[in-house]
């Protein structure tokens, strides 16, 4: 089903309510100028400043005042925000404080949203001039924004740590819209978080210049909505790069012989964009053809599992070298079942293929055993196949599984 971009477009335009309603809910208007109602996520009835930052002014201060105030910055950026005396030196000259009484409101706020000294300490060393800001009046509602859709204040307070940007946007004319656009395409707000999770950029972007067009293409293309909300989803940054890279690496994709209708189309997108990514993938292909794998069988496990051309060189290694040394599996015959690598090592494949090893040596089962049919399933299936089905035969063997008896 394809995702109607007008319709997308309309819902990203924020509309103020004269009634104050509950937080955090959603109405739907009719606007003057567009047929089609247009939702909007509404605050209850409270004074938000538009502006991201509240403006200070002051008279020009003499130099004996404004080294003053450099000191007493200073001062307070090491003792109250943690932060080292070089990086306090830095920071203060971005803002001069006059006194604490501004900048304690901002840390009380952040504190009791659950930032830790740490997290503060990088906020404000990225960011000083928050501590200028109405704590009140303009992060307070920002805050209470996210909270209201689902963003838990430990992943609050570690987005923000990691990009305060969010808390310099004005929550009126940035973030609002943002959030209606986003849930006109993802429809949940479980998958928004998961989106912020992953880049704050889904709301500090301007969605018409290449999420927009990237989406519109997608949906032309005959990707359904699920895909590309799984696109959106986990991997944004893939779906927010320049349209004319996109649309590059879409087509690249086909002509590889993914199906748009099918989800590893998307998957194989992500794994193509980037400079990042591209890196990886050659250095994936480099791996997997010093353990025998000819271009074709790289080909063939990249199409069945786009992301294993995204695993870490050690990943691939520790297990190829477990399949290879220690099952005595040909190393080709892993391509056919790409999925495997995912897998780990530890918790699932060493466990499973020793309980394999105990009923091949007593004839209990077949040698010529398939992985898929090993290692897919979920544990459950697996003991009450392997291992409880034997239990009176072989009891050690739940010992064997859970790593007690060493082969």
């Amino acid at each position: 089903m394809a995702v109607a971009i007008p319709q997308a477009i309309s819902l990203a335009r924020v509309v103020f309510l004269t009634k104050p309603i509950q937080r955090g809910s959603f109405t739907t208007l009719q606007s003057k100028n567009h047929r089609k109602p247009i939702l909007v996520f509404s605050l209850q009835q409270t004074q938000i400043s538009s502006s991201p930052l509240t403006t200070l002014t002051s008279k020009t201060p003499n130099k004996d005042e404004q080294q003053q105030k450099l000191s007493f910055t200073i001062g307070y950026l090491i003792d109250s925000c943690g932060l080292s005396p070089d990086s306090a030196t830095v920071a203060a000259r971005k803002l001069l404080l006059d006194s604490p009484e501004r900048p304690n409101t901002v840390l009380n706020l952040l504190r009791d949203h659950g930032f830790t000294a740490a997290q503060i300490s990088t906020l404000v060393k990225k960011r000083p001039v928050l501590l200028l800001a109405n704590a009140e009046s303009v992060l307070l509602p920002k805050l209470s924004f996210f909270l209201s859709i689902g963003v838990s204040k430990s992943l609050l307070a570690r987005t923000l740590a990691s990009d305060p940007t969010i808390l310099t946007r004005s929550l009126v004319n940035q973030l609002i819209p943002s959030y209606n656009f986003l849930k006109s395409v993802l429809d949940s707000d479980e998958k928004i978080v998961a989106a912020l999770r992953r880049t704050t950029w889904v709301f500090l972007e301007d969605h018409t210049k290449n999420l927009v067009p990237n989406i519109t293409y997608m949906a032309e293309t005959g990707v359904p909505q699920k895909c590309i909300q799984l696109l959106l989803t986990h991997f944004p940054e893939a779906v927010m790069q320049k349209s004319h890279e996109f649309q590059a690496i879409a087509k690249q994709a086909q002509e590889m012989g993914f199906n748009p209708q099918k989800s590893t189309f998307v998957l194989a997108i992500h794994a193509l964009s980037g400079k990042g990514n591209k890196s990886i993938w050659d250095k994936c292909f480099e791996v997997y053809q010093r353990w025998g794998w000819s271009e074709a069988d790289i080909m063939c496990a990249f199409k069945k599992h786009p992301h294993c051309m995204m695993l870490s060189e050690r990943k691939i290694n520790r297990t190829m070298e477990y399949f290879v040394n220690e099952m005595n599996l040909a190393p080709r015959s892993i391509a056919q079942c790409p999925v495997v690598l995912f897998f780990s090592l530890e918790k699932r494949i060493i466990p499973r293929c020793s309980v394999t090893k105990v009923l091949v040596s007593k004839g209990l089962m077949k040698e010529d055993w398939s992985l898929t049919s090993l290692l897919v399933p979920v544990e459950q299936v697996f003991l009450e196949k392997l291992v409880i089905k034997y239990e009176e035969e072989l009891p050690e063997l739940m010992d064997v599984y859970q790593g007690c008896t060493k082969l």
